[in-house]
């Protein structure tokens, strides 16, 4: 049977796009051309892999387990053509990084230019995703590796710690929480608080937080799609949210009397480097961490400071 990885790669694209002209495009080929593989190798199979018939197109029942087959197929490829360049001194190929948006615009300013500098044969693409979007993704190799909050317990991922964020108060300059000193969880169950949208992690662990008290939380009810937002709204409307400790360290120095923590243990965010088990290239992924390690504060590296929250 003579079926080729390229055949294998257009059955993959048109399952991601289930639109024949969409699919071509993203292979960089012409519609006639993966059209005609697509036909060949249906031919040497003896069966139809998609159902044109359906406006957009889906696999037939046989279809979906090829599909399966096939993407097992390219990445186990993938993986030899790693292998070679892990024996190799080199460093080069493209590496795919999802990052969770709680994290992004924080984290990334502390090493991207430090990478791109040393590692110019690296080419980073670079995806802000939720992080339920990121473990499906990661299953479906469609990125290499993820920057996000953990423990996942998922089984099929690989978790390595990279730093420990303490979770604080951010408040309107004058509410009340900024006059006391190491809050409880239960200070923080008031009706003024701002809280991310559903879909961020980042907010059920604030709401996690919330129920390790006594006290039935019946007050998140106002909710933001940014912590830059959540911010702006403390500034403007009053009340008070919670902050990762990257976003803490870059607010002005005439900010800082606005910020509260909680009493020890303090409550902190685990940032991992996550990747599949399947994972090709995990040499790119060392290098990845190596340098984010190397430029963040070296505070963020103690775990010793609190206790872990859960997200999930």
């Amino acid at each position: 049977m003579n079926i080729s990885l390229t055949q294998l790669e257009y059955v993959l694209a048109i399952d991601s796009y289930r639109h024949f002209a969409k699919a071509a495009e993203a292979c960089l080929v012409t519609q006639p051309t993966l059209s005609m593989q697509l036909k060949k190798l249906e031919e040497e199979l003896k069966l139809e892999i998609f159902d044109r018939s359906k406006q957009p197109i889906i696999p037939t029942d046989a279809g979906r387990e090829i599909i399966e087959q096939a993407r097992i197929a390219l990445r186990e490829a993938k993986k030899i053509e790693q292998l070679a360049k892990y024996y190799d001194d080199s460093l080069d190929g493209d590496l795919t990084i999802g990052i969770i948006p709680t994290l992004a615009p924080y984290l990334l300013p502390y090493f991207l230019g430090d990478f791109i500098k040393n590692y110019k044969k690296i080419k980073l693409v670079i995806h802000e995703l939720t992080t339920e979007e990121i473990i499906f993704k990661l299953n479906k190799d469609e990125l290499d590796v993820a920057i996000l909050a953990t423990p996942l317990h998922e089984s099929n991922i690989m978790e390595e710690p990279l730093f420990y964020e303490e979770i604080k108060i951010y408040a309107h300059y004058n509410h009340p929480l900024t006059k006391k000193k190491n809050l409880e969880h239960k200070d923080i169950l008031r009706d003024d608080i701002w809280m991310l949208s559903k879909g961020n992690c980042f907010r059920n662990q604030v709401i996690n937080i919330c129920t390790n008290s006594s006290y039935k939380n019946n007050h998140l009810q106002y909710e933001s799609s940014s912590i830059e937002t959540l911010k702006k709204m403390v500034e403007i409307e009053g009340g008070f949210t919670l902050l990762p400790e990257l976003a803490v360290l870059e607010l002005p120095a005439k900010k800082i009397n606005q910020i509260a923590e909680f009493k020890k243990p303090k409550p902190l965010r685990e940032i991992s480097i996550v990747y599949a088990r399947s994972v090709a290239k995990k040499k790119l992924i060392d290098v990845l961490k190596k340098i984010i390690l190397a430029n963040i504060p070296e505070e963020l590296a103690n775990k010793k400071r609190g206790t872990v929250v859960e997200w999930k």
